[in-house]
């Protein structure tokens, strides 16, 4: 059983596994490098060889304990048929919702659009048998959120744009639930030993809309994970401490937590749940005295559980990777004392 099932399925602490969100990308100059000569976002995902490449990358250079294929959550809008574009300055914007071109999208038409996705886990697979590999996908709440406001809601959103209509909101929640377990079923099939869930704009909603639109959706997303024999790995990022009844109603095989989750909170609250993440991406800027002071915190609370060392969202595009090595570093290290001591 490799370090990352160990900790996830075994529930061990005596070693703590390492990885990034957003590892393989935009803080690389080898990414940079092949980035430049792909404008085309959503062409250079659906290109096996150059997933390939961009997703062993950074295994290469720091030798992570998985490596998460090269794509996006967008990737089921694109094979519903919307229209998804990545614009610098602005981010993700999709086109106009045409709710009856998406509901008449069949099965195998979005699987034909995506198959180069499940072919570049596949030569993932083959290229890193020593590693986990992580396939991934939007929940259900936070993928409707970009397909209604056609562009990401960091700035000027409205959630009642999003739910002012309750027969489209229910009617592509289903389409959207239905086209994410056939994605995860060919990611598993193509080789994916893991799968997370990032509902990376669950925190947009209010308490009392959480059950219907983040716990109850993500809930029939692991669950059919869980019928796959695989883990997963929730995101329900921005939601504070509504993360116990994540935890509770959910019950994700792990939990990945936010930077703004108070780590000592997350011990003491959130047991029996391997947890991954937390630590700030900002903190990567700062100096190496405050970065190890901050990866040794998390490591000092969770030392004695089952723990994945990440961040609490994904690397920063101006994050040197020299800093990346250097935490590292810290992780291996550490992980040698503790296993001489046993």
């Amino acid at each position: 059983m490799s370090k990352l099932f160990e900790c996830i399925i075994g529930k061990k602490s005596s070693y703590t596994p390492i990885w990034f969100m957003r590892q393989a990308g935009r803080y690389l100059p080898e990414f940079q490098e092949i980035r430049k000569k792909n404008p085309d976002f959503i062409k250079l995902c659906l290109t096996p060889s150059l997933v390939k490449e961009i997703t062993l990358q950074p295994i290469k250079r720091f030798n992570l304990d998985a490596a998460i294929i090269f794509s996006d959550i967008l990737m089921v809008p694109y094979g519903l048929g919307q229209k998804v574009e990545f614009k610098k300055g602005l981010g993700p914007v999709l086109g106009k919702l045409d709710i009856d071109l998406i509901a008449n999208n069949q099965p195998d038409k979005f699987t034909e659009k995506l198959q180069s996705v499940y072919e570049s886990i596949g030569e993932v697979k083959k290229q890193s048998i020593e590693k986990e590999v992580i396939g991934f996908v939007g929940a259900p709440w936070t993928l409707l959120v970009y397909m209604i406001n056609q562009k990401s809601p960091k700035k000027d959103f409205d959630i009642r744009t999003i739910l002012k209509d309750e027969n489209l909101t229910q009617r592509l929640l289903k389409i959207i639930e239905g086209r994410i377990c056939l994605h995860i079923d060919h990611q598993i099939n193509a080789g994916a030993d893991v799968i997370q869930i990032f509902d990376s704009w669950a925190g947009l909603l209010p308490k009392e809309m959480l059950e219907k639109y983040c716990y109850i959706p993500n809930l029939r997303i692991v669950n059919h994970i869980k019928s796959k024999n695989v883990p997963s790995i929730s995101f329900p990022k921005g939601i504070g401490k509504n993360y116990l009844d994540f935890c509770k109603i959910v019950k994700p095989s792990c939990i990945s937590i936010d930077y703004e989750l108070d780590p000592n909170w997350v011990l003491e609250n959130l047991k029996d749940t391997p947890v991954q993440g937390g630590l700030h991406p900002k903190i990567l800027l700062k100096d190496k005295k405050n970065l190890k002071e901050a990866v040794e915190r998390y490591m000092n609370i969770f030392s004695d559980y089952p723990y994945i060392f990440n961040l609490g969202h994904g690397v920063l595009p101006e994050t040197n990777p020299d800093t990346i090595k250097f935490i590292v570093n810290l992780i291996r290290e550490r992980n040698e004392r503790r296993s001489s001591r046993n």
